[in-house]
């Protein structure tokens, strides 16, 4: 069986019992239950949610994605082999670390498949939570141009690229478009400050004031468990994203908890640390991809600039990428999975087949 056999590509197409229309992401497929099938999944397994409680089946794709484009290889590659099984498992790995060290919980419930998580719904803050231990990235081509002042937060001058800041930077963005909040504009991913945070916080989603401190303690504790257990690895945590929700628990209480995925080569650099001590960035993440293609094709500009979309989208899809290319990421998720986890990931065979198995055998979520 080829390595192009083994990617599931297409994630939204599974006989799955649902109550809504499936929602397909970039790289996740959310699957809303029926309103029987939550209560059912949340008395026999014992899920601490309220009775009553959404619950989804989301499953993870082996598609890749960057500049906002889903990309393809030669000879049927539609994904890269593995990448799907290394984000969940990186992400599994830190969440339960998270709960161990008493930091919070996710809205993971339980993980049928390494490619499947069943998930409560959450209410999100409408924030996306950069922290940056690094100056590189867009925040270096900023500063590179002159700017010193990120989210309210003003950097001195004199810093080199890829050096590392005097200390850990939260510098926050929109999730979504953001309406009637006074010097934010209304559009998807805009900078905000600490101060919009807090002059604004139900807006943002948050219940009360003092949950923004939760928050940003939340974000720290995060990202220093997984720069020390990264660094234990000899590997380099420069920067990452973190999303957040509300949910309650069995017993009716409301809590901040951590959503979507953490601390993966999808929403984190990653460098690896004798390379960097040697003055070069080898990267263990997806901005390895990112630079490969700004360098495949001769006018990257196509890739930077937002307002040549059209080219670009063009680009992802009548360019076929060599193989040789998505292996080599492949090899990377995977490497850096294994490295994080310690242990050896099981790459299916047919997912797909196995994910409906288990979901009409042991769930009873398909007919």
């Amino acid at each position: 069986m080829s390595l192009a056999d083994k990617v599931l590509a297409v994630n939204d197409d599974l006989p799955i019992r649902t109550g809504s229309p499936v929602h397909s992401g970039k790289v996740r497929s959310v699957y809303w239950l029926t309103d029987a099938d939550s209560r059912r999944l949340i008395a026999e397994r014992g899920y601490d949610v309220a009775s009553d409680a959404p619950l989804a089946i989301m499953v993870i794709s082996d598609r890749i994605s960057a500049f906002d484009c889903i990309w393809h290889g030669e000879g049927g590659m539609r994904g890269v082999p593995g990448k799907g099984a290394a984000l969940n498992a990186i992400s599994n790995h830190w969440f339960r670390l998270f709960r161990e060290n008493g930091l919070a919980d996710s809205h993971i419930l339980d993980i049928p498949h390494p490619l499947v998580w069943i998930v409560q719904k959450a209410r999100p803050v409408m924030i996306e939570a950069i922290c940056r231990q690094y100056i590189t990235g867009s925040m270096w081509r900023a500063y590179d141009k002159g700017e010193r002042e990120f989210c309210g937060i003003e950097l001195s001058d004199g810093l080199q690229k890829d050096q590392k800041l005097e200390e850990l930077l939260i510098t926050p963005s929109t999730k979504g478009i953001l309406k009637g909040i006074p010097g934010v504009p209304e559009a998807d991913d805009v900078n905000i400050t600490r101060d919009d945070i807090r002059n604004n916080f139900a807006a943002f989603n948050f219940t009360k004031p003092e949950d923004i401190d939760a928050y940003e303690k939340l974000l720290k504790e995060g990202f220093n468990l997984i720069s020390g257990a990264l660094e234990e690895l000899d590997q380099v945590f420069v920067d990452t994203k973190f999303e957040f929700g509300y949910v309650t628990d069995a017993a009716g209480r409301e809590k901040l908890i951590y959503m979507d995925e953490v601390g993966t080569p999808d929403s984190s650099r990653i460098w690896d640390g004798p390379a960097y001590r040697d003055g070069k960035v080898l990267e263990n993440s997806k901005e390895g991809f990112r630079q490969l293609l700004l360098n495949h094709f001769p006018d990257p500009d196509i890739l930077l600039n937002k307002e040549r979309m059209d080219e670009r989208q063009a680009l992802a899809r009548d360019n076929a990428l060599p193989a040789d290319v998505l292996n080599a990421v492949s090899e990377t998720y995977v490497g850096i999975a294994e490295k994080i986890t310690g242990e050896k990931l099981n790459i299916s065979d047919n997912p797909k087949a196995e994910i409906i198995a288990i979901l009409k055998d042991e769930y009873g979520l398909i007919d």
